[in-house]
């Protein structure tokens, strides 16, 4: 029997270097023919590792494969930062060569030793990294009384977080820098408010641990989907709170999953899909380059800035995008074949989610959901405003919501073409073809909720 290729062996190693490693990770970096790592961490490494030492080249992931390749073969030490599971290489290897080519050697993460410091529950404390990473996505984990441990790519790092959370109405909130964690230069280099922030850049192997608090006048944004209208900025274009609170849980986004938000307007769906969980993912697309470049700026600023935004018009530009878990339709529901092309790339147990308050779209779910089943449902809302000296109701326009789980079987048209295509509803006149001298725009427009 011939034996397979050895392991690649992943060793953690924290700010203590050498004199932190367990004897099992010792033995494993001697014997190491290819030692890979940061220069800072193959630093580290006393003379009695005779192994080639290769420094990682930037950017890194997309080199990693040819480097592996490189040194196939031979024995291989790779040296990462503290646990490397814990926002470390050891992802992108066990992507790379399977978690059965690992043997992982793993070390207390800086996490583990702020925890510990601070006096602080792992499990009841946050985690946002911002190696890599854009600082925007700290503002989706602020919520007041909450405790964060942010880890900073470099000696700004501190500033950048102060300034971000005063400018999302966090100032308050309490900021410590702890430095070196877990090795003889260990301090806390600096504490204090993040509006009296003033502190000069230190050591950048750092963890910024935060104690949230909300200013006062500042606009509060829950943990759950429908947050208010005034987080967004809009034109007129954005599905309102009760009625996106309510498309939320029709969607039912789930750890991971992506969505099409087609039609985007403010982008306002697409936001709080990916808010409800950190590995959630969005593409909107919208037609129009200015709301376009609007529902990029909610997304930075309610912190998810790694939504992602097409410009261009459906169905054409939902061509080459990644197969969806769910699409919402919120917009140009009456374009010929919109609905078809999103209902096809959907994989069986795909969700889809349209809105409307025309009569033109409405007859067209109309269609759909007797085609297809699913639910068909009326959302209406009003609210209190004053009528002279006393209150009164205000009934906002009603949304009609038509919703469907893409079956394991692919379903059997009951006309052919479908209820877009030729033969189907729109031809027979169970709901209106657009005219083609319409302009499109207005369509849209009107279609928007």
């Amino acid at each position: 029997m011939t034996a397979g290729p050895a392991p690649v062996t992943v060793v953690g190693i924290g700010a203590d270097g050498w004199e932190g490693l367990s004897g099992p990770a010792r033995a494993a970096l001697r014997a190491a023919e290819t030692l890979l790592g940061a220069r800072r961490q193959l630093g580290y490494l006393p003379p009695e590792c005779p192994g080639e030492r290769v420094a990682w080249p930037s950017p890194l992931r997309s080199a990693l494969p040819g480097l592996l390749a490189a040194h196939a073969g031979r024995r291989v030490a790779v040296l990462a930062s503290g646990d490397p599971f814990c926002y470390g290489i050891g992802r992108a290897l066990a992507e790379e060569l399977g978690p059965g080519a690992l043997r992982v050697l793993p070390h207390p993460s800086s996490l583990a030793y702020a925890c510990a410091r601070l006096g602080w529950p792992a499990e009841e404390t946050g985690t946002v990294s911002l190696v890599g990473r854009p600082a925007d996505r700290l503002a989706a984990a602020l919520h007041d009384g909450r405790r964060l441990l942010v880890l900073v790519p470099d000696a700004a790092g501190p500033a950048e977080v102060a300034a971000l959370l005063r400018d999302r109405g966090f100032g308050p909130s309490r900021l410590r820098v702890l430095e070196q964690l877990g090795g003889p230069a260990e301090r806390t280099s600096a504490e204090g408010t993040a509006d009296g922030w003033d502190q000069p850049p230190g050591d950048p192997l750092a963890v910024v641990a935060v104690e949230c608090r909300r200013a006062g006048d500042a606009l509060r944004l829950g943990a759950v989907p429908g947050l208010p209208d005034d987080a967004y900025d809009h034109d007129g274009q954005l599905t309102k709170r009760h009625v996106r609170a309510a498309t939320l849980a029709v969607l039912a986004p789930a750890p991971g999953e992506l969505l099409w938000d087609v039609g985007g307007g403010s982008g306002s769906v697409a936001v709080e899909w990916m808010r409800a969980h950190p590995s959630c993912r969005a593409v909107s697309v919208e037609r129009d380059p200015v709301r376009a470049a609007r529902i990029g700026e909610n997304a930075r600023r309610l912190g998810v800035p790694g939504l992602r935004v097409v410009t261009g018009r459906a169905p054409e530009a939902l061509d080459g995008l990644p197969v969806p878990d769910a699409v919402f339709v919120g917009g140009g529901l009456t374009v010929p074949g919109l609905l078809d092309a999103c209902w096809g790339a959907l994989p069986p147990g795909g969700r889809l989610v349209a809105n409307t308050v025309t009569l033109e779209s409405e007859a067209l779910l109309g269609a759909w959901y007797r085609r297809l089943g699913g639910e068909l449902v009326r959302l209406a809302v009003a609210h209190a405003v004053p009528v002279g000296g006393f209150t009164g109701w205000r009934q906002a326009m009603p949304v009609t919501q038509w919703s469907v789980t893409k079956p394991d079987e692919p379903e059997e048209p009951d006309e052919p073409g479908g209820p877009s295509g030729p033969g189907g509803p729109e031809a027979s006149g169970t709901a209106p073809r657009p005219d083609p001298h319409h302009d499109p725009r207005a369509t849209q427009e009107a279609d928007g909720v």
